[in-house]
């Protein structure tokens, strides 16, 4: 069983218990003995089977249990305990003698052990890990409160002439104050767990501390060359970003926010060792807009990322983007200003990095970028299929850029072909494969290469035959009959490939951070939310993460949450290490952006050197603008920019 059908097992278990016990102190208030024995007798296998699914989890990692052992199984079995003791034997006794009253003690013992049950699911939900001792407090006084208004409510008689059940004294006014209390310290738990529960500014993953003393530098010193590498040339763009309607080929009208008045924007394109100059100019974006480079590792000043490196471009604005072409590969780049929105609607392009020797190109070179338009997908800028014409034997390179926040899938009928690249970065000795699926993170690159067949070739998107590109040695744009590749395997990338050495010890990091994703209560941008978390709190409450120029790093993501988290870290590539702790077999993996799914545990690992603050966050756009995201920060390295500018 995977982790997360551990945790759908788990949630469905604590319903039940939940359920099972408040069902059997209702039905025992009513007098019905042999269906309140029933429920309650199930409530107790339940409240066992739930041990037994906790018990599971907390062997996948202390992480998906952490909360139910420490707080919400030891609620649980305190007063399911106490209902055992005080209402077991009257109920056992009651089948004897059908309508006979349950002494009030053990009415209330029942719903107390529902509410217990129903506190320990709320603080999964509502807070999830770390678990505080705020936290516990809020839930313990909760569990409290009900058990006294359990208690008030069996101690009054249903109905006039009624006959009370016995029940301990318990006048309104001692009533009223001791829950006016219990409220009182849920209500102050509640405000020092959101509000008040400072959290450290830096976290240093095991390395030493910021060096006291020292020189900083700000990121605005830390810009890009303004010349081109020896034999390179100087590619200059203007990009003005803005409103309006943008017809496709097909006729249809976007109404979009975009660069040039184009979807995708300008497909910037380069040499190995040019200089790229990019000049963004803001003529309609209310909110702003700025250029962030994709998986390309530029110099911090140049990175786009507003409230860290730069405040964003405002209207009639413009700032200059300058950064040499050191890496080969296919990236893409988007405004990182109110993001969810801004990538959503359009404001996004394609950056290509060629080699220099002309001698390794393809005959055909297609960059596909995926996007949705109000559920409309668009592959470039077409929304119907595409067709291109390559002749037999030509060597085809497709470039797969997914711009979306969610992951796509991708599949290739009619030809064998390579994996050549992920992220822009190359795969060593990347083997020929066929009828696979190719699931590509938001964000996330690759690119296939092939050698046309005298047959035509399709490559299509989320299992629709009717979109997609055809790829046809004569031209003709009707094309084969196309089979269903729902069933075809997923392309596994930690087994494909051949090993390889890779550039540091993997298990010798300096620096290793935990990063545990869910949702939850948390604070974002100083206002309460149920927020996207990290390690339970949301951006910018979350703690920077220190390191050094020329640590090495090890990061461990965590997805406690139903939810699929696509994890990027700006101005470095990862290694992949390991996922849920099986390490990779084929060749080494170097990403910009990792999906981490329900229930699985990633490690990663990068050697630190591209000096700056670097944000980190998920890039499901709406998460991050939600909470999810964090900051790297290297000591020496400050910015003068505030996180308020940085809405998403």
């Amino acid at each position: 069983m995977t982790t997360v059908q551990l945790i759908l097992l788990d949630h469905v278990v604590a319903l039940l218990g939940v359920a099972s016990w408040i069902a059997s102190g209702v039905t025992a208030a009513l007098r019905r003995s042999r269906l309140a024995l029933g429920l309650f007798g199930g409530a107790v296998l339940v409240t066992l089977a739930r041990v037994a699914t906790v018990a599971a989890l907390s062997t996948r990692g202390w992480w998906f249990a952490q909360e139910k052992v420490l707080l919400g199984l030891p609620m649980l079995g305190v007063a399911g305990l106490a209902a055992v003791l005080l209402a077991g034997p009257r109920l056992l006794a009651a089948r004897r003698t059908p309508g006979e009253a349950l002494p009030a003690s053990g009415l209330v013992a029942l719903f107390t052990a529902g509410f217990a049950a129903l506190a320990g699911l709320a603080v999964t939900f509502l807070a999830g890990y770390p678990l505080t001792w705020s936290t516990a407090l809020v839930a313990v006084a909760a569990v409290c409160a009900g058990a006294l208004l359990a208690a008030r409510v069996v101690a009054t008689p249903a109905a006039a002439g009624a006959e009370a059940s016995p029940a301990p004294a318990l006048s309104r006014r001692r009533f009223l104050g001791v829950a006016g209390g219990v409220v009182a310290v849920g209500a102050g738990g509640t405000g020092v767990g959101l509000l008040f529960r400072a959290p450290a500014s830096v976290v240093t993953g095991g390395g030493p501390a910021a060096a006291g003393g020292g020189a900083t530098v700000s990121v605005t010193d830390l810009r890009g060359p303004g010349t081109p590498a020896a034999g390179g040339t100087t590619v200059r763009h203007t990009l003005t970003a803005g409103t309006g309607t943008v017809t496709l080929p097909s006729g249809r009208e976007i109404d979009a926010w975009a660069f040039d008045k184009r979807l995708p924007g300008p497909a910037i394109t380069a040499a190995e060792g040019d200089l790229i100059e990019v000049t963004l100019r803001n003529h309609g974006i209310d909110d702003g807009v700025t250029l962030h480079w994709h998986g390309y590792d530029v110099p911090c000043g140049e990175d786009g990322a507003p409230g860290a490196t730069q405040s964003a471009v405002t209207a009639r604005g413009e700032f200059v983007y300058r950064f040499r072409a050191d890496q080969v590969g296919t990236y893409w780049y988007h405004t990182h200003q109110t993001s969810h929105i801004g990538v959503r609607r359009g404001l996004y392009g394609t950056l290509v990095v060629r080699p220099r020797d002309a001698g390794r190109a393809e005959e055909l070179d297609l960059t596909l970028p995926v996007h949705t338009f109000d559920g409309t997908v668009v592959i470039g800028d077409q929304e119907a299929r595409t067709v291109h014409t390559a002749r037999p034997g030509a060597s085809v390179r497709l470039r797969l850029v997914n711009t979306d926040s969610v992951p796509h899938r991708f599949a290739l009928a009619g030809a064998a072909f390579r994996v050549a690249a992920v992220d822009g970065r190359d795969l060593n000795q990347p083997g020929e494969v066929r009828e696979v699926e190719l699931r590509l993170p938001a964000g996330g690159r690759y690119d296939l290469v092939l050698s046309m067949p005298d047959t035509p070739v399709a490559l299509l998107l989320d299992g629709d035959r009717d979109g997609g590109v055809l790829l046809t040695p004569t031209g003709d744009a009707a094309g084969p009959a196309l089979p269903d590749t729902a069933g075809w395997p997923e392309l596994d990338l930690l087994r494909y490939g051949e090993p390889a050495a890779v550039p540091f010890d993997v298990d010798r990091a300096d620096r290793h951070f935990t990063i545990v994703l869910d949702r939850g209560l948390a604070m974002v941008d100083g206002r309460p939310a149920f927020a996207q978390t990290v390690d339970g709190r949301g951006y910018p409450s979350v703690p920077d993460q220190l390191v050094a120029e020329g640590d090495v790093v090890r990061y461990t993501v965590v997805n406690r949450s139903l939810e699929t988290h696509p994890w990027h870290l700006h101005g470095h590539s990862v290694l992949i290490v390991s996922r849920d702790g099986t390490r990779f077999t084929g060749s080494p993996v170097w990403v910009d952006t990792f999906d981490v799914r329900p229930g699985e545990i990633w490690e990663v690992a990068f050697r630190a050197g591209n000096p700056g603050v670097w944000m980190n966050h998920c890039h499901n756009l709406p998460h991050q603008e939600q909470g999810m995201m964090l900051r790297l920060v290297y000591d020496g390295v400050s910015t003068p920019f505030s996180h308020a500018g940085h809405a998403g």
